[in-house]
């Protein structure tokens, strides 16, 4: 008998699930999927199909924006924060401002509430992205908690607890005018909310953005792969401060007028919840976080208006417990799990 004779040598079962697993992993690519182009087309389906309510899904459309901000940061980066109103509220007083002192262009006056919050994002990320979750926790709830009373007291600027009303906002192009039944505001905020959505989604698609979900996953290791842990904290910070500058800008423009509460914790507070609803990391969960949350309250407050506030603690529980990863992370599960019973 050959002693040199060959063996037949199988890999282990683990390895060939290993490099199996290995083979079906793929880079993020920017081709939109039949459910996401059928999600976008759910808007225009609504114009149409509930033309009493376009008030009401257009600030859903802008708190979904102010979510997408929020994601962008806590989401992909790590970064917990229980002051983002505060960039909010700047966005929303800053287009308020020139509203009232006679600068009336709108898309002028939408980027200056973007860019004043994101100059602030950036001059305080430099306090937040140096410490820990505890640490960022309290220095984003001083910082919006600090901005509400500066707000509160400066009433001959702000209005105080009256807000700022008086605002006057020119019409889009030159022949828009808003309108009471929320149509020009509606195309206006779907518009916006779609081209951040695009330029967002390209961004957590890049390498910036693998970038971001590393630092979250492995904060140590990053260093060794010669990324700038700080620099990429700062620079997502101030880009989630000036897109939620631009959704209170918006919300300013299109209800024309802005409260004391776009900067207070109750409405911080609330954006996490949309996020825990919808699931965060996702963009998407953002957008149904908000909308779920927002048709909840307004269904809910129509039923109850005293205790609405402990059905959506019940709905929040209840999507912890039994959809973890919010509801789009449910969706996930239940479609692996009828994809493996196919399989099997």
């Amino acid at each position: 008998m050959n002693a040199f004779a060959e063996v037949e040598v199988k890999p282990a079962p683990a390895a060939v699930n290993k490099v199996q697993s290995m083979s079906q992993l793929r880079l993020p690519h920017d081709r939109w999927s039949p459910l996401e182009i059928a999600f976008w087309l759910l808007p225009v389906v609504a114009y149409f199909a509930f033309p009493g309510y376009l008030v009401l899904i257009s600030q859903i459309m802008i708190v979904g924006l102010f979510a997408l901000s929020l994601d962008l940061m806590l989401g992909y980066a790590g970064i917990v924060s229980l002051g983002h109103a505060a960039f909010f509220g700047l966005g929303a007083y800053t287009a308020g401002l020139l509203s009232v002192h006679g600068w009336s262009e709108p898309f002028s006056g939408l980027l200056a509430g973007a860019v004043v919050a994101g100059l602030f994002g950036f001059v305080v990320s430099v306090l937040v992205v140096r410490g820990q979750d505890l640490t960022r926790l309290m220095v984003t709830l001083g910082i919006g908690l600090m901005l509400f009373e500066a707000a509160n007291k400066a009433s001959f600027l702000t209005g105080g607890v009256d807000g700022l009303s008086g605002m006057v906002v020119g019409k889009l192009f030159g022949a828009f005018e808003f309108d009471l039944n929320g149509n020009v505001a509606f195309c206006y905020s779907f518009a916006v909310l779609f081209i951040v959505f695009v330029v967002l989604r390209r961004v957590v698609k890049s390498p910036f953005g693998l970038s971001l979900v590393g630092i979250r996953e492995g904060v140590r290791r990053m260093p060794a792969l010669g990324v700038n842990v700080n620099r990429r904290l700062v620079a997502v910070f101030t880009l989630a401060a000036t897109v939620a500058g631009l959704a209170g800008a918006l919300l300013a423009q299109t209800t024309q007028f802005v409260g004391l509460d776009s900067l207070g914790f109750p409405r911080s507070a609330e954006l996490l919840i949309m996020l825990v609803l919808g699931g965060t990391g996702r963009l998407y969960g953002a957008l149904v976080g908000a909308a779920v949350f927002m048709l909840a309250q307004d269904y809910i407050a129509g039923l109850n208006p005293a205790y609405w506030q402990f059905y959506i603690g019940l709905l929040l529980m209840v999507i912890v417990l039994f959809a973890r990863g919010g509801i789009l992370g449910g969706l996930e599960k239940l479609a692996s799990r009828f994809k493996r019973k196919e399989q099997e």
